[in-house]
């Protein structure tokens, strides 16, 4: 009969403790020497921009100092930025939200129905290969310059990119799983839920990310195409006054917004694909 009370292999009281320690701690080391390596690049950058220009006395309208653009977050125009920045922000999700499900709908249908894919396969390819931004002058022209054609253009522009890494997920599923499953007499939705979906998620989360970003470009590009309110708008009126302090702002916003949805879905991919890494 084996003996289970004693293994050399593991770690015994206060030793486990201490190295289970040790790992954390050197973790949070790790972590904080980047942390500190990141804000050090940024200072770098930052102050070196802002003496720069300064001591070359480049004119405020070519390219503001760092210090110039971000006084405009603390001055009144930052209330006209946020407001027009939430109109971007409602295209976004709307137009998000529909093309999303859309995407997530028909990457579920072609991959179960092979005769589906063959038939829409081409005119999703050609939604991918067609820049959005072409159909917005058309699209204001039968919509009108409100909300419409630009949740149209965003939902044109993210489907397809949910849809193509969706269905690659759904595909990329191990055979033998599903030839176990069905030995065990699973049905085709039960394989799809239980099978098919976790082992598609990390494709899944990809799909949703490159099209929430291609959504924002998308959203603002048809705002700088016509209509006088969201961010995009408030580009082409800042560019064309020489108001570059307040350009550069939403520009900074806007990157701010992509680095946020991109922390998002990797927090996301970790909650629901961690076992992938």
């Amino acid at each position: 009969m084996t003996d289970m009370t004693h293994n050399s292999d593991l770690p015994t009281g206060g030793s486990g403790l201490a190295s289970a320690t040790g790992i954390v701690s050197g973790m949070g080391g790790q972590g904080a020497r980047e942390i500190i390596a990141i804000l050090a690049v940024a200072v770098l950058v930052i102050g070196g921009g802002e003496f720069l220009l300064r001591f070359f006395d480049v004119p405020q309208f070519i390219l503001p100092a760092p210090s110039t653009i971000a006084a405009v977050f603390a001055s009144p125009e930052i209330t006209t930025i946020s407001q027009h920045y939430g109109y971007t922000l409602f295209e976004l999700f709307a137009g998000y939200a529909i093309g999303a499900s859309i995407g997530l709908v028909l990457a579920a249908v072609i991959t179960q129905f092979p005769f589906v894919e063959k038939v829409i396969t081409p005119y999703i390819l050609l939604l991918v290969t067609t820049p959005m931004l072409a159909l917005v002058p058309l699209l204001i022209l039968n919509f009108g310059f409100g909300y419409t054609p630009r949740v149209i253009a965003v939902a044109l522009a993210s489907g397809p990119m949910v849809m193509i890494n969706s269905a690659t997920g759904f595909r990329r599923v191990d055979a033998g799983k599903i030839a176990l499953a069905r030995s065990y007499g699973a049905s085709t939705l039960q394989i799809f839920t239980k099978i098919r979906i976790p082992m598609a998620m990390p494709m899944v989360i990809v799909g949703l990310m490159i099209g929430a970003i291609f959504g924002m470009i998308t959203a603002v590009g048809a705002e700088m195409s016509g209509g006088g309110f969201g961010i995009g708008s408030r580009l082409t009126t800042y560019s064309s006054t020489l108001r570059m302090p307040e350009f550069f702002a939403c520009i900074l916003i806007l990157a701010v917004t992509g680095i946020a949805i991109y922390a998002f879905f990797f927090w996301l991919g970790k909650k629901l694909a961690g076992w992938e890494s």
